[in-house]
């Protein structure tokens, strides 16, 4: 588990404005670790965690996209049934509020990276720490990008 810097990046709805975004970052060869598309009636918000932080910003800015950051907690999980469900429990449990929630959708037998929003991530982290085994605990990467917002 670690914390994500998360994009939420405000578009025009109209076509292209996604397939326009989505080319520059590949060109760019910015990985997307995690990605979730919203919309309304006059705008689309893609929310998204980028391996590439700084490439992601420069890129956003030289297009004009108007978008804000935010930490996000990043959590590896087995690509099964339930996985983000006993995530949630735990969070749950200990009285942490999830703003909201969005998964990868992983590989059969493979892993996913569910992407959490709470008001409170070092705690969080420290609830969701409890269940691991020591040797996992050891591995586990804990990544802070405290850019300014947007």
């Amino acid at each position: 588990m670690w914390i994500g810097t998360q994009f939420s990046i405000f578009m025009v709805n109209k076509p292209g404005v996604l397939a326009q975004v989505l080319g520059e970052l590949a060109k760019a060869k910015v990985n997307m670790l995690a990605m979730t598309v919203m919309d309304s009636a006059e705008h689309g918000v893609m929310r998204a965690v980028f391996e590439q932080t700084d490439k992601a910003r420069q890129i956003l800015s030289r297009l004009n996209m108007p978008f804000n950051e935010t930490d996000t907690l990043c959590v590896t999980l087995e690509n099964k049934s339930g996985a983000l469900a006993i995530i949630m429990e735990k969070l749950a449990k200990d009285h942490i509020n999830v703003s909201y929630a969005y998964c990868t959708a992983g590989a059969r037998g493979g892993r996913t990276t569910g992407v959490v929003k709470v008001q409170d991530l070092q705690k969080a982290m420290r609830i969701l720490g409890q269940g691991q085994k020591k040797s996992e605990r050891s591995n586990s990467v804990i990544r802070v990008n405290r850019s300014a917002g947007h």
